[in-house]
């Protein structure tokens, strides 16, 4: 039977149809495009945006988990002259990439106001994250809108006068987000009331670490008002803990924190306390998967020893100013030295005829301390006390602490020596660099020949300058960032000009140690830059 013209030319049509059907490809959808690709594309999203599309699907949420659960340091700076814009630009740009972050450091210039800052920059990041926001005096960091690495300092000579190698309008905001995969981030305040309740705040470091941990803490990032005297913190610190335990931080800011608690959110006032505390703590119940973050300490120096070593008699303290008088003896000679002369003599020896130059006094000091009811052992403590003036009977220097009979040892700020310092810390870090490219070249095979490596790298970096270093003191710029900046390009790095660093460890450079002695422990230091690196070991790959 034949079919009709008509009915061939439909049953034809219906067949290309159906052949053509059959060639059209699949509608491709954004998850088809592979994992690789697709982790590219999540990683370069904002955090806010990286967060919506960790609820898209289950896969999604998983891939974003497993690159927010590596290290990350993130840090921008604006000198924008508006409060407002300023803070927006920092805290835009250190979250235009996904973090998860577990503390914010805000620095900020002195003529911006403290609280309206702090409350600007908490409004950004919520209320469950510890957040200290500080005056500083000066600032270092990438620029949030050139993203050049920027060395910030602010006019504060005594002068009143304008420098041309300073800024003079005091303006500025720095902040840093870090999530430090393995550590818990806590912040503990140290209260005062009467006195400075130092024993309630040694008992929360210690305790919170301990039930975190069941070990000491790793770090302990401080801040301290500068208005009192933060020795006798850091010398309970000093004895409490070992070098294992590393502390740093700026002992003369003014600041503001939020705890990460809901309750307290508004209740971000300059209050009774006189120190704020980051804790690091081990978290011994970190999710597989999740490697170890680790601190390394570096100090520059930048103080000399001059003169004699003299003893102090006929001391006083002077709490209404927090200064300390007192005379000065010297070996071989039966009658005392007033202030006068002997700072005319220090200051003959410099060729400084001026009187212009920086001096402090540097007093080992062997301490006593107890913590609860446990007596520790005594260790001997090198203390700073800035030189203030001299008259014709006595010698006046910042703060209290010094007894009747201490020896000590006059100190001038040196910049060839902090220059050379500088380079000392370059090398280590040097050193620290080959390190961890030998860990990362380390390769080991198991009994099936498959390969594990070990991928330690430096994620980023702080630095605690003194205020008194900087261009002016070195004659360029950049002198205390060059030893990170050349060693670890394009790594996150930050850090703040100080009025007090703190380190605490074993630095017996500073004077000769007596027979007898171990070492010479110091915590507060002057006119020195403290660097803290961050490195990060994953985990070891499971055999085969």
């Amino acid at each position: 039977m034949k079919m009709a013209p008509k009915q061939r030319q439909k049953l034809t049509a219906a067949a290309a149809a159906a052949a053509a059907a059959a060639t059209v490809p699949e509608p491709t959808t954004i998850d088809s495009i592979g994992e690789d690709l697709l982790n590219n594309i999540l990683s370069r999203l904002s955090a806010e945006s990286c967060a919506s599309a960790a609820c898209v699907n289950s896969s999604w949420n998983l891939i974003i988990n497993r690159f927010l659960t590596l290290p990350n340091l993130s840090s921008a700076l604006s000198c924008n002259p508006c409060l407002q814009d300023a803070v927006d630009e920092v805290v835009d740009k250190v979250l235009a990439r996904p973090i998860r972050p577990q503390f914010v450091m805000a620095s900020i210039g002195p003529s911006y106001d403290l609280k309206e800052a702090h409350y600007l920059i908490t409004g950004r990041f919520g209320c469950q994250i510890p957040v200290i926001t500080s005056i500083s005096y000066g600032i270092f960091g990438q620029d949030a809108n050139t993203n050049q690495f920027e060395e910030v300092q602010w006019n504060t000579m005594k002068d009143n006068q304008a420098h041309e190698d300073l800024r003079n309008e005091d303006e500025g905001v720095l902040v840093t987000v870090g999530f430090l995969p393995g550590l818990i981030v806590d912040l503990i305040p140290l209260k005062r009331a009467r006195v400075l309740l130092i024993d309630d705040f040694m008992r929360s470091i210690t305790d919170l670490s301990f039930s975190r941990s069941a070990s000491s803490p790793m770090g302990i990032l401080l801040f301290s008002d500068k208005d009192i005297d933060i020795k006798p913190v850091l010398a309970k610190l000093d004895y409490a803990f070992t070098e294992e335990t590393v502390i740093v931080g700026d002992a003369g800011s003014r600041f503001l924190y939020q705890d990460g608690t809901i309750s307290n959110r508004f209740n971000n006032r300059e209050s009774s306390s006189a120190a704020v505390a980051l804790l690091f703590s081990r978290d011994t119940n970190k999710l597989p998967g999740v490697g170890e973050t680790q601190f390394h300490v570096m100090l520059s120096t930048g103080v000399s020893p001059i003169g004699s070593i003299y003893k102090a008699v006929n001391v006083e303290a002077k709490f209404r100013d927090n200064s300390t008088q007192f005379m000065v003896r010297t070996e071989g000679i039966d009658y005392y030295l007033d202030g006068e002369t002997i700072l005319d003599q220090i200051y003959d020896e410099l060729g400084d005829h001026t009187h212009s130059q920086t001096l402090y006094v540097g007093v080992p000091k062997t301490r006593r301390c107890t913590f609860g009811d446990v007596r520790i052992s005594s260790m001997c403590m090198h203390e700073f006390y800035l030189v203030l003036r001299g008259d014709n009977e006595y010698l006046y220097v910042h703060g209290d602490g010094i007894s009747d009979f201490d020896s000590f040892q006059f100190y001038h700020a040196n910049p060839d020596l902090a220059y050379a310092s500088c380079n000392d810390v370059s090398n280590d870090m040097k050193l620290l660099k080959q390190d961890l490219n030998h860990l990362k070249n380390d390769d080991h095979s198991n009994s099936n020949g498959s390969m594990h490596m070990h991928k330690k790298s430096v994620f980023g970096g702080m630095m605690f300058a003194c205020y008194g270093r900087g261009k002016l003191f070195f004659g360029e710029p950049n002198v205390d960032a060059s030893p990170f900046l050349e060693n670890f390009p394009g790594v996150t790095f930050s850090g703040t000009y100080c009025n007090g660093e703190i380190a605490h460890g074993d630095y017996s450079f500073y004077v000769k140690e007596s027979k007898g002695q171990s070492c010479i422990r110091c915590s507060l230091h002057e006119f020195s830059t403290v660097y803290l690196v961050m490195s990060y070991t994953p985990p070891a790959l499971p055999e085969d």
